[in-house]
C-alpha cells in the first residue's frame, strides 16, 4: 500500500553525498530536460499539501539534523518532499518556497531541510513512494578491460502515482560505469514494475508481487557484444523495502569519458502467461561527444518468471510506454543513474473496457488513439479514433498523406511542392516569384546588372571589383592587397608586416608581395634553408638567424637563441636567456610537451636527442649477405633480392638478366603460380598494406564549376553551393564529396593548390582532397586527436591550424601533416572556431567555455597570445576573418548576435541580433553566410543592413557544421593558382 516514507529516520552521510551528486548531475543535464519537467504535481496527481506553518520539524517530516549547503552550491537548492521538488533561492538564512512550482530540473532527494510554509509563502506537496535496495555482482568486459562487481549498492525510488522510477548504482568501477549508460534495461525493470496503470491494465508489481526472477539478454550493434543480466526480487523487508539481487555477465562496448548518452522514448510489448512474462525489442541510443552524434542500437530479450497463481487472470499482452528516459554518470561520486517515466496499457488491437465508474476514455486520456488522431466520444465508454485532415488511417495509427507525390497539391507551374506533416507548401523555383493567388509562380523580372553594363564607379578591375546586389545597384570592393572604399583603392605594403622568413627579402608588388631567399639560401621565401659549402645545421642556422620578437609581452618560444653542441646539434636542455624558463627539445629542436619548468626551479632532466636509426630489414640483410658472397659484383645470372626504400621486399622479383620474374609475399617467399617466362611480367600486388584504408564507397570528388561558391560540411558529406553574385544559386547545389562513416565539422580551402581540408570527429583525423575529377581523400593527421573541430588554412605559409575540444589544444602543421606542434594547451576549455590572417600572420580562435567564453589571438607561431573579447558573449561557435574589410567577425549561439571587431579588439559592433542557432560563418563580399542548427541550412546576412537576404535548406535535413568560401583567386598571395581545366571547360 502507498504510504508516506518514515522521514524521521537519520540521514546518513553517504545518502547526503548521493543526493548531492544527483543534484549536480541533474543541474548539468538541465538544458537537455524537456519542459514541462518530469515531475507533474498537485492534488490531481494524488499529492497531499502541507499546511501553512508546517516545516521540517512537523510530525511525520522530522529530520534529526538539517542539511545545509555552502559556497557555490548555496546559490540554489532543490529539495524533495518524498520525490516532489521545490526550487528555493537564498535571500537570507530562512529559505522560501517559490509560489510557482518549478518544472525545470526534476530530481528526487530523500531529505528535507529548512522548509518554511508560514504566511502562505508557498505550496509544498508530498506523495507516496516505494523504495528498493539491492546489490550488483558479476563481471564485465569493457573493450580490453575486465571489470568485477562485488556487492555494488543499488537503490531505486519509485513515485507510484505517476509511474516514475529512479535507479542509482554507486561505486561502479571504471570503465564500466560510462559503458553501462546505454543499458537502460537495468532500471527499466522498475519502470515496468511500477508503471502508471491505465484503466483495465496492471503493472508488473500488481501481477508478480515482490518475488520473481528476470533474465535479460542484450546484444549491441554493430560490434555484437552480448551481456546477460539476472535480477531476483526476494520480497519485502521489515520497512516494506523491496530487496533485489542483480548479477551481470558479458561484454559491453567501450565509451570514452567525454561522451553523453541520450535515449529516446520507446514502447515495449509484454506477453503474459500464468507463470512467465516475456518481451523483446530493438532500441536506439545516441552517443554525443561535443558537437558529434552517433546513433547505435541493441536488441534485448527478457523473461520474467513468477510463482504461478491458479486464480490469476493476467492479460495476454500489454504495452509499456516510456515517455522519458535519462541516463547519466557522476564521475566525482562514481554513481550511475537511470530515470524513467512509464505507463502500462492495453496492447494495440486489445483495448480493454475500463472498470465500472471509470471516466470516459476521451476525457481521462485512457483511449488508445495515437497522435495525431483525435478521440471522438461515443455511448458510455465507447469511442472512435479519427485522423485529422492531411492524414489517413484508422485512428490507431495515422500516417501523413504526401500530397506532393500523390498529386493532391495545388502548386502551379514553376513551383516546387514540399510535403509537411498534415499539409504541404509551394515554393517558387529560382528566377520566379509568387503570383497574386499565392500558388502559381510568375517569372521574376531580373534587374539590370550595373557591373556588366559598366554603370558603376569602381576603381579599375586590377584594383577593385564590382558586386551586383541583385536589385539594380552595385557595391565596390577593393581586391586583396589594396585598401580603400572600392572607388579609390591604394596598394597595401605587406612587407611592412615582415611576412617573410628572416633569411629572405620581401618585395612589395601592386596588390601583393613576394618573398625571395637571400643568396646561399634556398626555399620559397617563407621557409629558407642555408645551402653553402659550409653547411649549417638547423641549430646553427636558428642561432645565426633568430626570428624577430613580435610586439607585446616577451614570448618564450620566439626570440629564443638555441644552444647547440660541438656537432651543431640542439642541446637536449634549452633555457631562455632572459625569462629563465627551461625545457627539453627533440632532435629537430621542437619543445617536448610537459617538460617546461618555471624560473628559479630545477631544470628538467633531458635525454639525448640523437635519433635512432631503423635496423636493417630481412630483405636488406639477405641482399647484403649475397652481395658480400658475390664479392660485391654479382653476375647477370645470380639472384639478388630487390628491396623497397622502406626495407620490405619488392612485390616483383626477377632473376638477374635471365628474364624470369615472380611475385613474393611479405616474407620474400615466392607465390606459387606467379613465375613468368622471359619477356612477360606477372602483375604483383604490394606485399605490405598501404598505410591508410580508403572509405567505401569510393569518395570521388564531383568537381565544381568555375566561379565563387560555398562549401559546407553536413555529416558524411561536403556540399557545394554556388553563388550568383551574392545570391545563393540553390538549383545548382550538389554533393561535392561523400565520406562514408565520417562526421565532418571544420572545413577550409587552400586557394593555391585548390585543395579542401576538413576535420573528422568520428574518424579523429584531418584529411584533404583536390577539386579535380575523381580526387580521393588523403589523411594528413590520423593520431593524437580526440575531437578536432575548427580548422584554418594559411595558404602563404603552407600551414594548417586546428582546435581539439577533447584535448583542449590548438595545433599547427604543414599542409602535408609534417612538422606538427602544439601551439597552446593551457587556459582552454572548449576551443571551437579558428581563423587565420595569412598576410599579417595572425591567428584567432574562440573558446565557448560556459563559465568564461572568450575570443583570443596570437601570431601564427604562437607568440603574443592575448584575449580580444570576453564580455557579452555566450557560445561563440563561428569565426571568420574578412581579408577585404580587415574585420574579425563571429556568430554567437548564446547571445544570438553576429558581431565584428577590428583585429586589435576595438570598434566592436553588432551586425544582427536575432540569429537562431549559428554554428559556422564565412565572409564574402557584402554578405555573411552561416550554417544554422535551427533551420538546418545556410543563411545569408547583408553586412551593411544586417538583414537576412536568403537561405538554402538541403533536401536531406540534418545539422550543417563548417562552411567556407572558394574564390577564383588567392587573397594577398604571391603565386596565383594555375587555371584548372575544369574552369576552362566550364565544369
Amino acid at each position: 500500500p502507498a504510504r508516506l516514507l518514515p522521514l524521521g529516520a537519520p540521514v546518513a552521510a553517504a545518502g547526503m553525498r548521493a543526493a548531492a551528486a544527483l543534484l549536480a548531475a541533474v543541474l548539468a543535464l538541465g538544458a537537455a530536460l524537456p519542459r514541462p519537467g518530469l515531475l507533474p504535481h498537485g492534488p490531481a496527481r494524488g499529492d497531499a499539501r502541507l499546511r501553512p506553518g508546517d516545516d521540517e520539524s512537523s510530525p511525520g517530516l522530522l529530520l534529526r539534523r538539517a542539511l545545509r549547503l555552502y559556497g557555490r552550491a548555496a546559490r540554489r537548492l532543490y529539495v524533495g518532499t518524498n520525490g516532489v521538488i521545490s526550487s528555493q533561492d537564498f535571500p537570507r538564512e530562512t529559505q522560501y518556497v517559490d509560489d510557482d512550482f518549478p518544472t525545470d530540473f526534476p530530481v528526487i532527494a530523500p531529505f528535507l531541510a529548512d522548509l518554511d510554509t508560514s504566511g502562505d509563502r508557498g505550496n509544498i506537496y508530498y506523495r507516496a513512494v516505494h523504495r528498493l535496495n539491492g546489490k550488483v555482482s558479476g563481471s564485465l568486459r569493457v573493450g580490453r578491460a575486465s571489470v568485477r562487481f562485488q556487492d555494488v549498492d543499488l537503490h531505486a525510488y519509485i513515485v507510484g502515482s505517476d509511474g516514475r522510477a529512479y535507479t542509482a548504482i554507486s561505486g561502479v568501477p571504471q570503465p564500466a560505469a560510462r559503458a553501462l549508460l546505454p543499458l537502460l534495461p537495468l532500471g527499466g525493470l522498475f519502470a515496468w514494475l511500477f508503471a502508471l496503470e491505465e484503466p483495465g491494465s496492471e503493472n508488473g508489481f500488481s501481477i508478480t508481487g515482490a518475488e520473481f526472477t528476470q533474465n535479460l539478454e542484450v546484444v549491441f550493434y554493430p560490434g555484437g557484444e552480448t551481456v546477460q543480466v539476472t535480477q531476483t526480487a526476494e520480497g519485502l523487508g521489515p520497512d516494506n523495502y523491496l530487496s533485489l539481487r542483480t548479477h551481470i555477465q558479458g561484454e559491453v562496448p567501450f565509451l570514452p569519458e567525454n561522451v553523453t548518452v541520450h535515449i529516446t522514448p520507446y514502447e515495449e510489448l509484454y506477453s503474459y502467461s500464468s507463470s512467465a512474462v516475456t518481451s523483446s525489442g530493438h532500441r536506439e541510443y545516441v552517443v554525443a561527444a561535443g558537437t558529434a552524434n552517433q546513433t547505435l542500437s541493441y536488441r534485448l530479450r527478457q523473461n520474467i518468471t513468477v510463482a504461478g497463481c491458479p486464480h490469476a487472470r493476467p492479460p495476454a499482452r500489454q504495452r509499456l510506454s516510456v515517455a522519458r528516459a535519462f541516463a547519466l554518470f557522476d564521475s566525482h561520486e562514481h554513481v550511475l543513474r537511470y530515470a524513467l517515466a512509464a505507463r502500462i496499457g492495453p496492447a494495440p488491437g486489445e483495448l480493454q473496457h475500463p472498470p465500472p465508474g471509470a471516466n470516459l476514455p476521451c476525457h481521462d486520456g485512457s483511449h488508445a488513439c495515437e497522435a495525431p488522431a483525435r478521440c471522438q466520444p461515443g455511448v458510455g465508454t465507447e469511442y472512435t479514433c479519427e485522423c485529422p485532415a492531411g492524414y489517413r488511417g484508422d485512428g490507431r495509427g495515422c500516417r501523413d498523406v504526401d500530397e506532393c507525390s500523390e498529386g493532391l497539391s495545388q502548386c502551379g507551374p514553376f513551383s516546387v511542392c514540399l510535403n509537411e506533416p498534415g499539409s504541404y507548401r509551394c515554393e517558387c523555383r529560382g528566377g520566379y516569384q509568387p503570383a497574386g493567388d499565392g500558388q502559381a509562380c510568375v517569372p521574376l523580372a531580373p534587374p539590370s546588372d550595373p557591373c556588366e553594363a559598366g554603370r558603376h564607379h569602381c576603381a579599375p578591375g586590377d584594383r577593385a571589383r564590382c558586386l551586383s546586389r541583385g536589385d539594380g545597384r552595385a557595391t565596390c570592393e577593393c581586391l586583396p592587397g589594396y585598401t580603400g572604399d572600392g572607388i579609390h583603392c591604394s596598394d597595401v605594403d605587406e612587407c611592412a608586416q615582415s611576412p617573410c622568413h628572416p633569411a629572405a627579402i620581401c618585395y612589395n608588388t601592386p596588390g601583393s608581395f613576394s618573398c625571395r631567399c637571400r643568396p646561399s639560401y634556398a626555399g620559397d621565401g617563407f621557409q629558407c634553408t642555408y645551402e653553402s659549402i659550409q653547411q649549417l645545421t638547423p641549430c646553427e642556422h636558428a642561432r645565426m638567424y633568430p626570428r624577430e620578437v613580435p610586439p607585446g609581452p616577451s614570448p618564450v618560444g620566439d626570440g629564443h637563441v638555441p644552444q647547440c653542441d660541438e656537432q651543431g646539434r640542439y642541446r637536449p636542455l634549452q633555457c631562455h636567456s632572459s625569462s629563465g624558463h627551461c625545457w627539453c627539445v627533440d632532435a629537430a629542436g621542437q619543445e617536448i610537451a610537459g617538460t617546461r619548468t618555471a624560473p628559479g626551479t630545477t631544470p628538467p632532466r633531458c635525454g639525448s636527442p640523437e635519433p635512432t636509426e631503423r635496423p636493417p630489414s630481412m630483405c636488406e640483410r639477405w641482399r647484403q649477405s649475397l652481395l658480400e658472397h658475390y664479392g660485391g659484383s654479382p653476375r647477370g645470372d645470380q639472384y639478388v633480392p630487390q628491396c623497397e626504400p622502406s626495407g620490405d621486399f619488392a612485390p616483383l622479383q626477377c632473376h638477374g638478366d635471365s628474364g624470369y620474374c615472380w611475385c613474393v609475399e611479405q616474407s620474400g617467399r615466392e607465390i606459387p603460380g606467379t613465375r613468368s617466362e622471359p619477356g612477360t611480367t606477372p602483375p604483383c600486388l604490394p606485399s605490405v598494406a598501404p598505410p591508410s584504408v580508403r572509405p567505401e564507397p569510393r569518395p570521388d570528388v564531383s568537381p565544381p564549376a568555375s566561379g565563387t561558391f560555398l562549401l559546407y560540411a553536413q555529416g558524411q558529406q561536403i556540399g557545394y553551393l554556388p553563388l550568383n553574385g551574392t545570391r545563393l544559386h540553390k538549383e545548382a547545389a550538389k554533393t561535392l564529396l561523400s565520406l562514408h562513416g565520417s562526421i565532418v565539422v571544420g572545413i577550409d580551402y587552400d586557394c593555391r593548390d585548390r585543395m579542401i581540408y576538413w576535420t573528422d570527429v568520428a574518424g579523429r583525423s584531418i584529411s584533404r582532397a583536390g577539386l579535380e575529377p575523381g580526387s580521393e581523400p588523403e589523411t594528413i593527421i590520423s593520431s593524437g586527436l580526440i575531437s578536432p573541430e575548427g580548422l584554418a588554412v594559411d595558404h602563404l605559409r603552407r600551414a594548417v591550424f586546428w582546435t581539439d575540444s577533447g584535448l583542449d589544444r590548438i595545433e599547427r602543421a604543414r599542409l602535408d601533416g609534417s612538422e606538427r606542434r602544439v601551439l597552446f594547451d593551457s587556459d582552454l576549455v572548449n576551443p571551437r572556431a579558428i581563423a587565420v590572417d595569412p598576410v599579417r600572420g595572425n591567428l584567432y580562435w574562440t573558446d565557448w567555455n560556459r563559465e568564461a567564453p572568450k575570443i583570443e589571438t596570437s601570431t601564427v607561431n604562437g607568440a603574443n597570445r592575448r584575449v580580444l573579447v570576453h564580455t557579452d558573449i555566450g557560445l561563440p561557435n563561428g569565426l571568420t576573418f574578412d581579408p577585404f574589410s580587415k574585420l574579425l567577425c563571429w556568430a554567437d549561439a548564446g547571445t544570438k548576435h553576429l558581431e565584428c571587431t577590428f583585429p586589435d579588439g576595438t570598434g566592436r559592433r553588432v551586425i544582427q541580433s536575432n540569429l537562431n542557432y549559428p554554428f559556422s560563418i564565412v565572409s564574402y563580399a557584402n554578405h555573411f553566410y552561416h550554417t544554422d542548427w535551427r533551420r538546418d541550412g545556410v543563411i545569408a546576412v547583408n553586412k551593411e543592413t544586417g538583414s537576412f537576404t536568403d537561405e538554402y535548406l538541403p533536401e536531406q535535413r540534418s545539422h550543417l557544421y563548417g562552411i567556407t568560401a572558394v574564390y577564383p583567386y588567392c587573397p594577398g598571395g604571391k603565386n596565383p593558382p594555375k587555371p584548372h581545366p575544369l574552369v576552362n571547360s566550364g565544369g
